[in-house]
């Protein structure tokens, strides 16, 4: 978009998110004016697609399941005025599975007599089980998502715990909060026997970080399972961009500003208050009540110019691994064992809770794994709108990858620059796919290959590629992301705040940091 003439705003916006255009849509709502400044050609960051393989194949470039925002208070919120504007949802009755090396796979369905089918091949006492957890979830749900939705203030926290006492009782409040702790491979070993079934929901974990031996992991695979059983998943109708397209109408019909394309130099503050902001093309942005970065927090300290113990601890937040994505158009779908898996949005190639900690500690000591995790999406199998008539789109998400290369776990591939190890790495990606789906390779019409380095390049806030913009790991999240004192987004700058998948509650498409902070700043 051309420059805006317009210097002097409520407030003032780093970076295009989702998260930042949700609280800015959210401020401009309550009659705020904002404006949000891009350095990227297109607003988004993760979420965004484009025709990265071949004309009329649309690939999501990183997000793309957008239950999270379906299913958000956000949305709750403003889902009227975002579907005038544009944002279409396109449903999934059979949300995700996984592929087994042997030919056999489990999956989840909103059909629970077809879910529990599929795991009485690998465990009857597991079907009994799952018909019992998803049966229990509406119980359970509230207290979790209650969790997850609630601002990061001891009074918050302490009405929360009040309120699960008072229904779950005292015990039940510490079982809540063992469960809360626990580790995927406690909470799967414990819950249930099958092996298969273990590693298809523990694949989950991986998505957010959570190897299976990391505390506190245990809620991911449970969460994720009984939510696809009860809700399924929600793509966007021709590419998850289809939420950044509704946001930026929405808040431009509102007066809001978006530029893209122009870098934010500098926060400028004085008196310890944050005043606005200095782009690279020399313009001064002021902000009369706010300035709010959705940054890396190591990002902050480079904009602000300050030397804090609060900057400090923001330099040593920890990333996560990285991810390799490959982005591929077919001429037909993955020529999967089973072409029953033909069906799902998501196939987990994650054979066991055993490769999954190997894979994770492989990429944690700089190793390009010998075997990563794939999550294989197959978005034409529920909207055919991303690709030519009987073609499709492949979204490969590879886990984990080293954001710097120190070697390679499986002794092949002697380089150590991305630049030269991609191609390499991709095959041994390609060659897991074609394992369980002989002849996949011959159906490629296509490729793009999108190393970790090219996804920080793109997006500053993916260091390292990760996905997730920070360890979720305990002594990081809760009251602890992105440092303790924080979780709020604020700062020790009066006026600026963070916002992002860094900021509690953390990653994902559910827009929860940025709708909280707006929340706050307007006092709801």
């Amino acid at each position: 978009m051309p420059p805006n003439p317009a210097s002097s705003f409520d407030a003032v916006f780093i970076g295009a998110g989702h998260n930042s255009l949700a609280s800015a849509l959210h401020l401009a709502s309550k009659g705020w004016k904002v404006a949000v400044y891009e350095q990227a050609a297109v607003a988004g960051g993760a979420a965004k697609t484009g025709e990265y393989t071949l004309p009329g194949y649309r690939h999501d470039w990183a997000a793309m399941n957008l239950s999270l925002f379906g299913g958000s208070a956000f949305f709750k919120a403003n889902g009227p005025e975002l579907m005038q504007n544009g944002l279409e949802f396109v449903p999934v009755s059979k949300p995700f599975a996984s592929a087994f090396p042997d030919g056999g796979w489990c999956g989840v369905s909103t059909d629970l007599t077809e879910t529990v089918a599929n795991i009485a091949r690998f465990s009857a006492e597991d079907a009994e089980t799952w018909q019992r957890l998803a049966a229990d979830f509406p119980t359970e749900a509230p207290h979790l998502f209650g969790l997850l939705g609630s601002p990061m203030k001891m009074r918050a926290l302490a009405y929360f715990v009040f309120k699960t006492i008072r229904t779950k009782r005292l015990g039940g409040t510490l079982d809540f909060a063992r469960f809360l702790l626990q580790t995927p491979r406690d909470f799967l070993h414990g819950t249930f026997r099958a092996p298969q079934v273990q590693a298809m929901l523990g694949a989950w974990g991986m998505h957010l970080d959570f190897a299976p031996d990391i505390a506190g992991g245990a809620m991911f695979p449970y969460l994720e399972g009984m939510a696809g059983q009860a809700f399924g998943m929600v793509i966007g109708k021709g590419g998850a961009d289809t939420v950044i397209r509704a946001l930026t109408a929405a808040l431009t019909a509102r007066g809001g500003v978006v530029e893209t394309g122009v870098r934010v130099v500098r926060v400028l503050h004085g008196n310890g208050r944050a005043t606005g902001v200095e782009l690279a093309d020399g313009r001064v942005i002021t902000a009369g009540r706010a300035v709010i970065a959705s940054t890396a927090p190591s990002a902050l300290p480079r904009l602000t110019g300050t030397d804090t113990p609060f900057d400090q601890s923001l330099r040593a937040y920890t990333h996560a691994p990285g991810t390799m994505m490959i982005h591929l158009a077919l001429s037909d779908l993955p020529q999967w064992r089973d072409p029953a898996l033909r069906r799902y949005a998501y196939v987990h190639l994650a054979p066991s809770l055993d490769q999954m900690a190997r894979t994770y500690q492989q990429a944690v000591a700089g190793l390009l794994p010998e075997e990563p995790v794939l999550v294989v999406g197959q978005p034409t199998v529920v909207d055919p709108s991303r690709a030519p008539e009987g073609r499709h789109t492949l979204w490969l998400q590879v886990r984990m990858a080293p954001g710097t290369i120190r070697g390679d776990a499986a002794g092949a591939i002697a380089a150590t620059d991305w630049a030269e190890a991609a191609a390499p790495f991709a095959e041994r990606a390609l060659d897991i796919l074609e394992r369980y789906a002989p002849g996949t390779g011959a159906t490629i019409l296509g490729k793009r290959i999108v190393p970790p380095t090219e996804l920080e390049a793109d997006n500053p806030n993916l260091v390292g590629g990760d996905q997730v913009c920070g360890s979720h790991h305990l002594s990081q999240h809760f009251l602890f992301r992105p440092v303790r004192g924080h979780a709020d987004g604020s700062t020790p700058i009066r006026n600026l705040h963070l916002t992002g998948a860094a900021v509690w509650p953390g990653a994902g498409l559910g827009a929860g940091s940025g709708f909280l902070l707006a929340q706050k700043l307007t006092g709801k």
